[in-house]
């Protein structure tokens, strides 16, 4: 029976993601700040499903503590899917660096940090899967949100650099790059409805992506040609946009 880290579980898509994993069978080790917050849902996840479920306490932006707090697990995951993100203020950023430290250490070095140790572990085992949750945001930056695009840029290159590397071990590594998603780090934001994913969606994607053993995907599947055509917008045009 698989066990499955999700790393920030307290968010929409993470519960989702718990769930599509939980219905199948698997453990489920919920890792998060303020982790007794998700014990409703351990309980939901261990009826529901008759699985193992469990709250583990963990800081993205913590990083001392990422190698102990590993080292901790007495059973160690064979998929690890890092959810946690922060959407932050663009705004604010441009004029706080405290708030573009936020953003760039929870969506680039935190996920960093701990993923390394895992990857570590992953490559002396020969075996793993490895998620990590990046962003469209990352294919190109605009100017409504580059703080938070530029460390999901960072975040997808990396991923893609520890594909590379982990392949020849058996480990495999899936970068998930969402549009936008109904959440609640999303609310009040006027999205469109046809080009916006429920957690559901986004949790099903990624439970499908593992299944077989795709390297990168987009949620929804068109954002991959929209994020086509935004990348292939000549640089002369696209500084003019307001985007």
């Amino acid at each position: 029976m698989k066990r499955v880290l999700i790393l920030g579980a307290k968010s929409d898509i993470a519960k989702a993601i718990a769930h599509r994993f939980a219905k199948t069978g698997c453990n489920i080790d919920l890792a998060a700040r303020n982790s007794t917050l998700l014990e409703p849902l351990v309980k939901d996840l261990s009826i529901r499903y008759n699985c193992q479920a469990k709250t583990l306490e963990f800081d993205a932006l913590d990083f001392k503590s990422h190698g102990a707090f590993y080292e901790s697990l007495t059973e160690k995951p064979d998929i690890v899917i890092c959810v946690f993100g922060y959407l932050g203020n663009q705004d604010n950023a441009q004029k706080d660096f405290q708030e573009a430290e936020k953003i760039i250490n929870t969506n680039y070095t935190g996920a960093v940090s701990i993923l390394n140790i895992i990857a570590n572990d992953f490559e002396q085992r020969q075996q793993g899967t490895i998620a990590g949750i990046s962003s469209v945001a990352g294919d190109r930056g605009r100017q409504s949100n580059y703080f938070y695009g530029s460390a999901k840029a960072a975040f997808t290159a990396y991923l893609s650099g520890l594909r590379n590397r982990l392949t020849k071990a058996g480990v495999h590594v899936i970068t998930v790059k969402p549009g936008y998603v109904a959440t609640k780090m999303t609310e009040g934001m006027e999205l469109p409805q046809p080009l916006t994913a429920s957690p559901e969606q986004v949790s099903e994607a990624i439970f499908q992506a593992i299944e077989k053993q795709k390297n990168a995907i987009y949620t929804l599947w068109m954002w991959q040609y929209i994020m086509l055509i935004i990348r292939s917008v000549p640089e002369f045009i696209f500084k003019k946009l307001n985007l």
